[in-house]
Formats: structure tokens, sequence, C-alpha cells
């Protein structure tokens, strides 16, 4: 089945949840839309740039059709005049049966088109575009009206369903389906005791300020050791603090590695540590992908009660939660794992949880399954 992936960036290494779709969607039958092109395409996909330069008379045209299609769509998204029509003549020439845009932003730009073209159209609702999107009334709006066009709707959560339905975003077609993980790459090893890791970007939503400083309460001078994989904007300041707190020997930094560089020490770590929270502009957490891999690798997971992690992590049984921001809490956790003479059970359960939920050749058929059996829409 024929199948357009849509995306805001192409290629993105970190998009491992995209990529995997681009690959193998429908035995890899895909070409991709996107909205700009970084230079690199591994898969040699045909490939349509939407963010194109326009032409002469577009650009003449551009006030007026942005114009109206964010007052009557609640989008400025949409293409018009000839890239519209460049747009709609290469899904047909690619003889796209289906299109599935990755995040609800995305779906924006295309659940029109798709419907007066009689293609069907998914969405993937996978955290940012189900949280902090919704801060705007105008997406909201846009969503709203966005919604009878879909064919249906996919999220990594029922956290971010019901954080759309509670903006009266809801449709009759939506199912849950986790990103998942590749079960047979990630795969437990002999754990090394006493080893702790958090891999993600650096910033406020993972809290790794916190993570930091409960790990130097509960582990300082103790036979533990962590490891931080991401960078971004907190990765000095948390550098910085280490030092104060007394714990730069037992904590590394080690930057953004390669996914398989990450697989690789998942493997072997005990205990995986994710606070995450909701951030001041509102953004939240789907499902976290390195939670599930930290599962598949049976790591104890140490986490929070946010968005779609309760939904994977089950207090007592795969590893701990408390609450957003409760860091004298989260420490505390970490101390239990430490003290606890035989950690193997909740290895083996987190390995258990991932075989059941998140083996993502199983996610995969579900979510074509879903795709080809739904009906198109009218416009």
């Amino acid at each position: 089945m024929r199948t357009c992936i849509v995306t805001s960036d192409f290629h993105v290494p970190g998009e491992t949840f995209i990529n995997r779709h681009i690959q193998h969607a429908f035995g890899g039958d895909t070409c991709v839309l996107t909205g700009r092109f970084n230079g690199a395409d591994p898969f040699g996909k045909p490939l349509f740039v939407r963010r194109a330069p326009l032409g002469m008379a577009d650009k003449l045209r551009a006030p007026f059709a942005m114009g109206w299609n964010a007052a009557v769509e609640g989008t400025g998204r949409l293409p018009f005049g000839r890239n519209r029509q460049r747009l709609a003549d290469w899904l047909r020439d690619q003889h796209v049966q289906v299109i599935l845009a990755e995040f609800g932003t995305q779906a924006l730009v295309v659940a029109k088109l798709g419907a007066a073209l009689d293609i069907p159209v998914f969405t993937y609702f996978r955290g940012t575009d189900a949280s902090f999107a919704l801060r705007s009334r105008q997406i909201v709006r846009a969503y709203r009206r966005m919604m009878p066009r879909l064919a249906g709707v996919f999220s990594v959560s029922q956290f971010l369903l019901d954080n759309l339905a509670a903006h009266g975003v809801t449709h009759p077609n939506a199912h849950v389906v986790p990103s998942g993980v590749d079960i047979r790459r990630f795969a437990p090893r002999a754990k090394t005791p006493g080893t702790f890791l958090a891999v993600g970007r650096m910033v406020e939503k993972k809290a790794p300020q916190v993570t930091l400083r409960a790990f130097a309460t509960a582990a300082r001078g103790r036979d533990a050791h962590l490891t931080f994989i991401g960078d971004g904007p907190l990765l000095d300041t948390c550098r910085t603090m280490a030092a104060a707190l007394g714990v730069t020997d037992q904590v590394t930094f080690a930057g953004a590695l390669p996914h398989d560089a990450v697989r690789q020490r998942l493997e072997i770590t005990e205990t995986f540590l994710q606070h995450s929270v909701t951030a001041q502009n509102g953004n939240t957490e789907g499902l976290p992908t390195a939670i599930q891999e930290a599962l598949a690798c049976g790591c104890i997971t140490l986490s929070t009660i946010h968005a779609g992690i309760p939904e994977a992590v089950e207090h007592g049984v795969n590893g701990l939660l408390v609450p957003e921001w409760d860091e004298q809490g989260f420490a505390a956790r970490i101390a239990q794992v430490l003290d606890m003479s035989d950690r193997s059970a909740m290895t083996r359960a987190a390995r258990a949880t991932a075989e059941a939920k998140f083996d993502n050749a199983v996610l995969l058929q579900k979510m074509e399954r879903i795709m080809r059996e739904a009906p198109t829409p009218r416009p």
C-alpha cells in the first residue's frame, strides 16, 4: 500500500519512529513529503520538499491565500496556487494510496488536499503537538476543523488522546499505538551493578538538574555511577552542578551519541532515570521512546507520573514512579534500588513489559491494519 510519510524535516537521525515508518511501513513502499530537506537521504525514497521557493504568481497570491486559510481553516499552512498543484500532481504520480502525517501539526498541511484527492489521511500525535500546541486557540480550532477530513488518528499514549479530547479535538477512529522498539536489537545483557543512565536532550522537559541532585543525594559516596547521554542548553549547568555537589567522579556527561551507542549502554545498565516534567510552556512527553528502549533492555526504570509514562512503567513491578518535581522522592527511589539485595525480578518484569506492549513489529502491523481498513472521508 503506497504510503506518503509527511514530516517537518528530513532526514533527522534521532527521529527513529519516523525513520522506521519511512523504511518499513507496508514493506517500505513509501515516499516522503517534507517541509525541509536536511541534505541526507539514507533511504533513497522519492522526496517532495513543500517549502520550495515560490514562483512570482504565488508570491503575489501568498498574502491573500495564507490569510484566507488562516481565517477559514485556522491555519496558514495549507499549500496554495502552483505549489498545491505540484504537490497534488506528485501524489498522483507516486500513486499514493494513504498519507501518514507524523505529528498533528503536519496533518494540518495535507488533510484538506488528501480528502480532495480521495486519499485517506492519518496523523500520529506524539507529544508537543497534543500539549504545548493546544495552548494556541488557533491550533485547537484548526485541529477541530481538520478531524472530519482524517481517516484516523494514532497517538503514542492515551494521555495525549485525553488531552486532545479535553480541548474538543476527537476522532471516532482513534487508536493508541506506541512508537515501540525493536526488541530483537534492544535486549538485556549482563548488568553492571550500581549503573544508572539518563538519555535525552538536556532541556526543561527532561529536568536533568533534578535527576542529578537526586542522584547526588542518594548515591554520593556509594558504589554507583550515573551517565547522561544527550546535549542541550542545560548541559553546562549540570556539569557545573555536579562539581558543586561533589559527584564528578560518579557522573559522566557523554554528550550526544549515535543510537547504536545508546543501545549498547542500555543493554548493560541496571537502572534508567527519566524525571520528565511539564514545561512552563505546557510541553509534555507523549510516551518517551527512551523509556520503551530501556524496558526492552531490562532496565529498572525510575520516572515520573507524567503524560503516558504510567502506561509503560508500573510502580513496584518494572520500575518506580514519583510525582513531577519530587526531588526528595526521586532520591529515595534511587536509594531504594541501591538497597535492593536482588534487583533481578524488576529487570525481568521490564523486559516482559516491552515484549508484551512495545514490540515495534507488532505495533507496525497494527497500524497498517487500521490504515487498510479505514474508509476515506469526504472533503
